[in-house]
Parts: C-alpha cells; sequence; structure tokens
C-alpha cells in the first residue's frame, strides 16, 4: 500500500505542473482552454522525439516547453484577432495538435526504455526510477510555483489577473487584455507542455491520445484542491493546486486498489468534478434550509 501511495505521489507531482496550467486559464483567465489536451501531448512528443533521437533530456523538456507555448499562442491569436470564441479557440488547436504531434513522432507512440532521461542523473547516484520521479518532481513543481508567485506579483503579472478578473476595468486603466490573454495561454500550455514531457519519461513513452482526458483530470485537481485546502493568499492558492493533484491520484490509486476497472476511471472523474464544483451550491441549499427550518421553529 505505501508502495502505491508513493507512486501516486509522484505521478501527482507531474501532473500538479500541468494543473497550475489549467489553473492560470480556468480561473486566472476565467476560460476554459481545451488546447491542454493537445499541448501535453506534444510536450511528450517533442521530447519523446528529441530524446529518440539523442538530444539532452533537458534541452529535449526546454523545447517541450517551447513547443507547448507555440500552442498557447495559436489559441490565443484565435480567440484575440480572429475573434473566435475561446473555447472553440481551444478546440480547433487541441484537433491541429493531434496531426502536428503525430508528424513530430512519425508514429502513434515512441518508445524511451533503456534511454537517457531527466531523471537519469539521480539514477547514476543510487536513488530508484520511482524515488527520482519524486524529488525531480517536487523540485520542478516549487521552482514553479515560485516563479509564478513572483511573476503575478509584478506589473504584468497583475494586469493577466486583472484581465481574467474584469477585462472592462482592465482595458479602462489602460491593459491591453488580448496581449494579457495571449500571454496567460502561452504560459498555461508551457507549463502543461513540461508536465506532458515529464510524465512521458517516467512512463518511458509517449503516445499522441495521452492528452485524452487531461483537461478534466486538471479541473478535478483544481476543484480538489481548492476545496480541501483552500484558497486564501496567491501563494497557498498554487500550492493547494500541488496538494489537489496529490490528492487526485491518490484517491485514483485507491479506488483502482479496491477494484475499480480501469475503463471506468474516466467516468469517476467526471463524477468527482461534477460533484466538486457543485459543492458551493449544495453548500448554500443546506445553509438555507437550516435557516428556514430553524426559523420555523
Amino acid at each position: 500500500m505505501l508502495q502505491i501511495i508513493l507512486g501516486a505521489i509522484s505521478l501527482g507531482l507531474l501532473w500538479a505542473i500541468m494543473t497550475i496550467g489549467v489553473y492560470i486559464t480556468y480561473r486566472i483567465l476565467n476560460i476554459a482552454d481545451l488546447s491542454v489536451e493537445g499541448s501535453i501531448a506534444m510536450g511528450a512528443a517533442i521530447a519523446a522525439n528529441g530524446i529518440y533521437n539523442g538530444m539532452d533530456p533537458f534541452l529535449a523538456t526546454g523545447l517541450a516547453f517551447i513547443g507547448g507555448m507555440i500552442a498557447g499562442f495559436v489559441t490565443g491569436m484565435l480567440h484575440t484577432q480572429l475573434k473566435i470564441p475561446a473555447l472553440l479557440s481551444g478546440i480547433l488547436t487541441m484537433i491541429a495538435l493531434y496531426s502536428i504531434n503525430l508528424r513530430i513522432m512519425g508514429k502513434a507512440n515512441v518508445s524511451l526504455l533503456r534511454m537517457d532521461t531527466v531523471y537519469t542523473v539521480l539514477e547514476n547516484i543510487g536513488i530508484s526510477r520511482s524515488n527520482s520521479v519524486m524529488i525531480l518532481g517536487f523540485i520542478t513543481v516549487m521552482v514553479i510555483v515560485c516563479i509564478l508567485y513572483w511573476f503575478f506579483g509584478t506589473e504584468i503579472g497583475c494586469a493577466i489577473r486583472a484581465t481574467g478578473n474584469n477585462p472592462q476595468m482592465a482595458r479602462a486603466q489602460g491593459i491591453n487584455t488580448n496581449t494579457m490573454i495571449i500571454l496567460g495561454l502561452v504560459i498555461s500550455n508551457g507549463l502543461v507542455a513540461i508536465s506532458g514531457a515529464m510524465i512521458a519519461q517516467s512512463q518511458s513513452f509517449a503516445d499522441v491520445q495521452m492528452g485524452i482526458g487531461s483537461i478534466v483530470i486538471g479541473l478535478a485537481s483544481v476543484i480538489i484542491g481548492e476545496v480541501l485546502f483552500g484558497k486564501n493568499s496567491f501563494f497557498s492558492r498554487l500550492l493547494s493546486l500541488v496538494l489537489g493533484a496529490i490528492t487526485y491520484r491518490i484517491i485514483i490509486a485507491l479506488v483502482l486498489k479496491m477494484g475499480m476497472h480501469a475503463n471506468d476511471l474516466k467516468l469517476f472523474t467526471a463524477i468527482t468534478v461534477a460533484i466538486a464544483l457543485s459543492l458551493p451550491v449544495i453548500r448554500a441549499r443546506i445553509q438555507t434550509y437550516l435557516k428556514t427550518k430553524k426559523g420555523a421553529m
């Protein structure tokens, strides 16, 4: 059981990077960006193809980050310059990335067995693969959290947050909201691509369909993090995303251990997200009922 939980924590740390990317668009920009499902697979495809062809794993992961940023830029341009709705812009980018990812890999999947990855550095000093994934995942997540905490405290970061919170007021203050939306999408998809690259290297293969359902996983992690670990300061919100992703992976590992069929995971995730999203409404109705009952007494 301990090994299962540790494995879930390791994987949760890698998915936490994607969760942070989803949070930037879903909560900060108030956009449901479906291009995430394509950019996470793109990150895996670029990293896997680069490593397969002899590229340094860290450089390949960096290229994956750039690829994800380009995907976010395309989505942003479709939305802001061509005035295509944000949801549809993400869908168009996601569909296009499926073919692009196939072109990058040359086939549906690429194996990384017996090849150097970003975890090999730690493995070479005697640390096991699972512990290497956990250590590097934790370091990467904390570096990203600290950088984003600093960035969103800068003038540009505050402008992005203002754009998502109240675009009319942001424009009245002289903020170019189109630029801020594009920048937010670029950062978000870049982080998602890093997550895809690190996940692919941890599981030793990249698959063109690995991004299917990732947006739901990201939303589930965001909601679980906010509900269970609060959302007071911005820094605590970022940490809650990490804890939410880890908690989600632990829940998945436990329900699989209890006998749930793997084919039912998507259904379980959808139900979990629906319940989590409806919690504020359920809580408000319960409070209203209790007040009404108390008043009647």
